[in-house]
């Protein structure tokens, strides 16, 4: 005999949602990948303006898209969300909104942290407004926007591992997929916020850490993601 662990069973629109917040999982991680560790990431070179400079410069194009990228990447989240809260609400409808919240909170500060990208581009070329500053002097202000729109991007990430955390203690509470992938998400999400709170107190640290606590959290959402295309939601019930 077998007893609802919700009171309620799955809908239709939560396993469609599912399937979408599948592919969402693993579009949103390849399109954030792509313009963080290669079109933008690349081009930035720690703590030398002049060098960050010449890179974007000899690569605009490059950077371009990968900004472009970062910004698809936010609207296909806030897609991602809704899916999530879709299937997720029945379990705790405040927790959902809770993790809703901060999930766009998280989208709305890396949008307005990605003006900084389209600042720093301006400080580029031979328009008239650039020949009235000191030469020298651009690629310490195009730098120091993009260091801006890093720590915009810090406390995005904040938000991110919050919301990704209740979500992920909403999942292990619903057994709507294996109880030890919610417990690993809830782990990666945590070790997210932890880490990017203790970057803000001790800035040295991310020289140490990064890119490495984003390990857990990227096998988190990828392999929930090819587990939510491939194989969905289970019916919230045990033996």
């Amino acid at each position: 005999m077998t007893t609802p662990v919700s009171g309620n069973r799955l809908d239709p629109a939560q396993r469609t949602a599912a399937r979408i917040a599948g592919f969402l999982y693993l579009f949103t991680m390849a399109t954030a990948t792509f313009a963080e560790f290669y079109a933008r990431g690349g081009q930035i070179v720690s703590g030398d303006a002049a060098a960050t400079a010449r890179r974007i410069a000899a690569s605009e194009r490059l950077f371009r898209l990968g900004t472009v990228s970062n910004l698809i990447t936010f609207a296909f989240v806030v897609i991602l969300v809704v899916a999530l809260y879709t299937i997720l609400k029945p379990i705790n409808r405040n927790v959902a909104l809770l993790a809703a919240f901060w999930r766009l909170a998280e989208c709305t500060i890396l949008t307005v942290a990605t003006f900084n990208d389209f600042a720093a581009l301006a400080f580029l070329g031979n328009a008239d407004y650039l020949r009235k500053l000191d030469p020298q002097q651009l690629p310490a202000f195009l730098y120091l926007l993009l260091r801006v729109q890093g720590a915009g991007y810090l406390i995005g990430l904040f938000f991110f591992g919050l919301g990704s955390t209740a979500f992920a203690w909403l999942w292990f509470k619903s057994r709507y997929i294996p109880r030890a992938l919610a417990a690993w998400g809830i782990f990666a999400s945590l070790l997210v916020a932890i880490v990017v709170l203790a970057i803000m107190v001790f800035p040295g640290l991310a020289v140490v850490v990064t890119p490495f606590y984003f390990a857990p959290i990227f096998i988190f959402e990828v392999t929930l993601g090819f587990w939510l295309l491939f194989k969905g939601i289970a019916d919230p019930t045990v033996a």
